[in-house]
């Protein structure tokens, strides 16, 4: 068997990347089965070793466990996201509740928990600060996870947490077969006014790649959906478009709304058995917030001037529409196609005139150059090391003395294969207990791809989406750390987008647009009076983008917050909470709860969507160190984010490792600066 199946080989390709060309979809039930047995045999091998319980023959044990397991769950996992296929759905939902069962197994293993809480209560004089963090770490993990309790309880949790999975995984498959069965497909003509030259060169590829030559495709994809809504001339067509892109899990076999009932119910009872009012309450007591209403206050506090600027806002677009004898009120899908007429009359600026600009190979140099500006690392592009798809790049990463410091793959455009939005995730994370092992990270997106020999172009949104990836990126890529569990991005949710958001704050400024935002056709760099109006209207519609968002992280928080979660209606219960908080006319979540796949489609993000702006005051406040220092790429403060942030993991606590960088907590008054929301007036 081993012979025959790649995915338990050695693999011999450059860097050890995935030899993605010899897996076959056949390959994974044999090496799941063999990878899971082997992870069983070396955890019994630890609970049971007659030797008494230290941190080397426990916890490092512990730590080189389960390799072969990792390695083929991180090929598939990968590609069930990025590239996948009836048949590797079919095997998630089957491997999805294994995983659960198998890894619940473990964390309630009386003989292994009492290895580890021996070890914690001794606490041995003699392990390393990184060492105290791992063990503090996994005993944590291990009650968090009902270690110690009744064996009823220990069952229950474990059937609960299997039953998530299966859960999770259906509610993420049908938000994608929604996202690929639909599509607007145009005829030309008057269905394609007010659309840019742009955005018809790529629905026309994207109708090419369905097959349908001389028509013009839109998809539900955010690169293809969102400038039809901010520029298509046509009402009608917007809001089939809008209500398509907002049903998404909400009808037919697709139906996410009994799993998101089961999953609230399934997740309360499991924060009951661990000893918590509410799974809100449960999740967020591991986090940076450390409570709901923690979370809730920042919220709050946001709520109130976005709302009203967001009302503002919305009176302007209506005098707008009425000034052209429109004769209609606006509506969700008039919102973008209105604010980018109101952007082009009070700031002269729209995005058609910036994308040109903004050519995706370009902000992926920038993205290149900036990283090397700050910590000293290049990126060469490799053609011989293998992929999972023929659109995926390789980027061998050096540290500023010639040493590896890992590969990159980017993964940028849109396809059925693919679920929506943008993410980072490793094939391979960084640690160096066993011997030096350095990171395989891929970036993964959904831009639409430009037409035949015309290069992709960006919106201001999506060149940023590639920054705040690459931040994320650059966490895996920079870590430097000997235990596998802090390594990387392994830090509390509400500290993770830190990096990458801070990350952001580089894309936007005249240093890196004058260089790399340069005309597609001509050659010719952003002219400054542009560059003045980008940066006159860097708030413009704020109340609209805080209010999408806070909206979300609100009605997570609320539904989390529910004691039972029996019979939830969830779109009753989002429309509820919408009410309650005064949800302004004509805006929608950024996320509507049947397909919001941070919150269900596994519990990355469930009680903690709220983190995006936790970590938003921390990079608000963070990038402030830069500009105080007089330099955006001053050397000592490079020095210092890398060492205490990026290349740090989890060696400590999150509050600690940003007063480290800092110096000092976070200013919290960042935050609503940045935003433009310090006053409410437009």
């Amino acid at each position: 068997m081993t012979a025959a199946n790649p995915l338990l080989d050695s693999w011999t390709t450059p860097f050890g990347v995935p030899p993605f060309a010899a897996i076959e979809t056949a390959h994974y039930r044999p090496a799941f089965e063999a990878a899971l047995a082997a992870h069983v045999r070396e955890i019994a091998a630890i609970a049971e070793n007659p030797e008494p319980p230290s941190f080397s023959n426990t916890i490092d044990a512990f730590e080189r466990s389960g390799h072969a397991l990792d390695r083929i769950a991180s090929v598939f996992f990968n590609l069930t996201g990025a590239h996948t296929n009836d048949e590797l759905d079919a095997i998630e939902t089957e491997i999805a509740p294994k995983f659960s069962r198998h890894y619940s197994a473990i964390y309630l293993n009386d003989a292994l928990f009492a290895r580890i809480d021996a070890i914690a209560k001794a606490a041995p004089a003699d392990l390393t600060d990184e060492q105290k963090r791992v063990l503090e770490r996994y005993h944590t993990a291990f009650i968090r996870s009902g270690a110690g309790r009744p064996a009823e309880v220990k069952e229950r949790i474990a059937a609960i947490s299997e039953r998530l999975a299966s859960l999770g995984t259906n509610f993420g498959q049908n938000v994608l077969a929604d996202e690929k069965g639909w599509m607007l497909v145009l005829d030309g003509g008057d269905d394609l006014a007010g659309l840019p030259d742009f955005l018809v060169a790529a629905a026309a590829q994207a109708a090419n790649d369905r097959e349908l030559p001389g028509k013009y495709v839109i998809t539900l994809s955010r690169s293809s959906i969102e400038p039809f809504l901010q520029f298509s001339a046509r009402r009608d067509l917007r809001e089939q478009a809008f209500r398509a892109w907002a049903a998404r899990g909400e009808a037919g076999k697709t139906d996410n709304r009994g799993i998101i009932a089961e999953t609230i119910a399934l997740r309360a009872e499991q924060a009951r058995l661990l000893g918590y009012p509410t799974f809100a309450h449960f999740r967020l007591d591991d986090s940076m917030a450390k409570t709901p209403e923690a979370a809730m206050g920042l919220l709050n506090s946001v709520w109130k001037p976005a709302r009203e600027r967001a009302v503002v806002e919305r009176e302007a677009l209506q005098a707008l529409a009425d000034a052209e004898g429109a004769a209609i009120e606006i509506e969700s899908w008039d919102w973008r196609f209105y604010s980018e007429k109101r952007r082009k009359a009070e700031f002269d600026l729209d995005e058609s005139r910036l994308k040109p600009y903004l050519q995706l190979d370009k902000v992926i140099e920038a993205a290149f150059d900036t990283a090397t500006r700050l910590f000293g690392i290049t990126f060469t592009e490799r053609f011989d090391i293998p992929v999972y798809h023929p659109d995926v790049r390789v980027f061998e990463v050096r540290d500023a003395d010639g040493a590896l410091t890992g590969i990159f793959l980017g993964d940028y455009f849109a396809r059925p294969s693919k679920r929506s939005g943008a993410w980072m995730s490793s094939y391979r994370s960084q640690e160096k207990l066993s011997a030096e092992v350095r990171p395989i990270i891929v970036n993964v997106m959904n831009f639409a791809k430009g037409g035949a020999g015309e290069p992709t172009l960006l919106s201001f949104d999506d060149a940023r989406t590639l920054f705040h990836e690459f931040g994320h990126g650059l966490h895996g890529l920079l870590s430097n750390v000997t235990y596998p569990l802090l390594a990387g991005t392994n830090v509390a949710r509400d500290f993770v987008e830190f990096p990458s958001q801070l990350y952001e704050h580089w894309f936007d400024r005249p240093e890196i647009l004058r260089k790399f935002a340069v005309h597609y056709r001509t050659g010719e760099p952003i002219p400054a009076e542009l560059l003045e109006r980008l940066k006159a209207s860097r708030t413009f519609n704020q109340g609209f983008a805080t209010v999408e968002y806070v909206a979300s992280a609100l009605v997570d928080l609320e539904m989390h917050l529910l004691p039972d979660g029996g019979n939830l209606d969830a779109v009753a219960f989002e429309k509820k909470v919408l009410n309650d908080i005064g949800m302004p006319r004509a805006m929608a979540m950024r996320h509507r709860t049947p397909h919001f796949q941070h919150v269900f489609a596994g519990d990355g993000y469930s009680s903690a969507y709220y983190s995006y702006l936790w970590s938003e005051t921390l990079d608000a406040d963070g990038f402030r160190a830069f500009e105080e220092a007089g330099d955006i790429f001053d050397p000592e403060t490079a020095r210092r984010l890398r060492d205490f942030v990026y290349a740090a993991g989890n060696r400590r606590r999150p509050d600690e490792a940003y007063r480290a960088f800092r110096g000092r907590d976070p200013d919290p008054s960042a935050l609503l600066e940045k935003r433009g929301l310090m006053e409410t007036a437009v």
